[in-house]
C-alpha cells in the first residue's frame, strides 16, 4: 500500500520503521520543520525527519499543512492512505480525505478516552491502571473519529510516562501493522466512538507540572511519575525550581516514625527527612508522604537524592511550595 506518513517526536519512530519493513510503500513523510534546541539553540530536525532523509524518503516541512501548493504537493505523491502518528498539527478535511482511503490516526490511549495531545501523562496522573492504543479513521473532530483496533496495557503502580510513552510507541506500531493487513484484506468494521464517555488529556505546561503538595499521597506520586518527561515535575525550594522523579508513597508505619507529633501533621511540602543514607520523605495532604528517590536542581543533572543530600541538600523542616 503506498502511505504518506506524518509524525514529529521519537514516539512515531516504530510507526515509521513498520510500515518500512512490512513491506509498504512510504511514498513521502511530513513532518514539522526544523526547531531551534538546546543550549545554542542550533536548529534541529525532528527524530522523524532524521529517519526519513535516512532512508532517503520525500520530506514535506510545512509551517500549516494546509492550502491549494501543499495539497498539490502530497497530491503529486499519490498516496492510498495518510497514516498520522503524533504529527502535531490539527488537519483539516480536505488533507484528510485526500488520500483513496482517507487517513488513520496511532493515538496513545484507549479511546474515546483521553482524547488531545498528552494522554500518556494524563493516565498516569490520573491514576488509571490501564491504557493502550487505538488506530482511528480520522475525522474532522478531535480524536473522535471511528476505532479501528484497539490494543489494551496495563499500567503499574510504579510506571512512568518515560517508561509507558517507549511501550505505547512499540504497542502502537504493532496494532497499525495489523489495522493495514485487516484494511487491505477488507476485514476492518469499524465501530463509533461513544461521545457521551469521552475525557480529554490536554498538552502538558509547565504550570500543571507543578506539584501540588496538598494533595493525597498517590495523587503527588503519580503527577510526579507522569509529568516526568517533559517539563518534568517541580516545585520550589527557596526560590529555587527543583524537578522530582521516581517517587514512592510511605507506608503508614514510615510516616508514624517520621513524625514527632502524629496529632499535628506538618504542613504540605515540609521535609520530614533527609537523611543522605535513609533518603528525602515529603509532606503530602491526607496525613501522608513521598518518599523521592531521584531530584534535579536548578542548573544541575538529575541525580539520586541520597547524592543530593550528601552535598546542598534541603534540611529536615524545610519546605517545598
Amino acid at each position: 500500500m503506498n502511505v504518506l506518513f506524518w509524525g514529529t517526536p521519537d514516539f512515531a519512530l516504530p510507526s515509521l520503521r513498520a510500515l518500512l519493513g512490512e513491506g509498504h510503500e512510504v511514498v513521502g513523510v511530513v513532518t514539522q520543520p526544523d526547531r531551534q534546541a538546546g543550549r545554542g539553540r542550533k536548529l534541529r530536525p525532528s527524530p522523524v525527519k532524521m529517519l526519513a532523509l535516512e532512508e532517503e524518503l520525500p520530506v514535506l516541512t510545512p509551517e500549516r499543512p494546509a492550502g491549494p501548493e501543499f495539497l498539490d504537493q502530497i497530491r503529486s505523491l499519490e498516496p492510498e492512505l495518510s497514516v498520522v502518528v503524533a504529527y502535531g498539527h490539527i488537519l483539516k478535511p480536505e488533507v484528510l480525505e485526500l488520500p483513496p482511503r482517507g487517513s488513520v490516526n496511532v493515538h496513545a490511549s484507549l479511546l474515546p478516552r483521553l482524547r488531545g495531545a498528552a494522554p500518556v501523562n494524563w493516565a498516569v496522573v490520573r491514576g488509571h491502571q490501564e491504557t493502550g492504543v487505538t488506530i482511528m479513521q480520522m475525522t474532522e473532530g478531535l480524536d473522535a473519529g471511528p476505532i479501528l483496533l484497539q490494543r489494551r496495557l496495563p499500567i503499574a503502580p510504579d510506571d512512568s510516562a518515560t517508561g509507558l510513552y517507549l511501550r505505547l510507541a512499540e504497542l502502537g506500531a504493532e496494532a497499525l501493522m495489523e489495522a493495514l493487513a485487516r484494511m487491505e484484506a477488507d476485514l476492518l468494521e469499524p465501530r463509533e466512538q461513544d461521545h457521551d464517555q469521552a475525557t480529554y488529556a490536554p498538552k502538558v505546561d509547565r504550570d500543571t507540572a507543578r506539584i501540588d503538595w496538598s494533595g493525597s499521597p498517590r495523587e503527588v506520586a503519580d503527577r510526579i511519575r507522569g509529568m516526568d518527561m517533559v517539563p518534568g515535575a517541580w516545585t520550589l525550594l527557596e526560590g529555587e525550581p527543583v524537578k522530582f522523579f521516581s517517587p514512592r508513597v510511605a507506608s503508614p508505619k514510615e510516616m508514624e516514625a517520621a513524625l514527632d507529633d502524629p496529632s499535628s501533621p506538618p504542613e504540605p511540602g515540609t521535609v520530614l527527612l533527609a537523611h543522605p543514607d535513609q533518603g528525602l520523605l515529603v509532606a503530602t495532604g491526607e496525613r501522608g508522604g513521598v518518599y523521592l528517590a531521584e531530584a534535579q536542581p536548578a542548573g544541575k543533572r538529575r541525580m539520586e537524592t541520597v547524592a543530593w543530600l550528601r552535598g546542598k541538600g534541603p534540611e529536615t523542616g524545610s519546605r517545598f511550595r
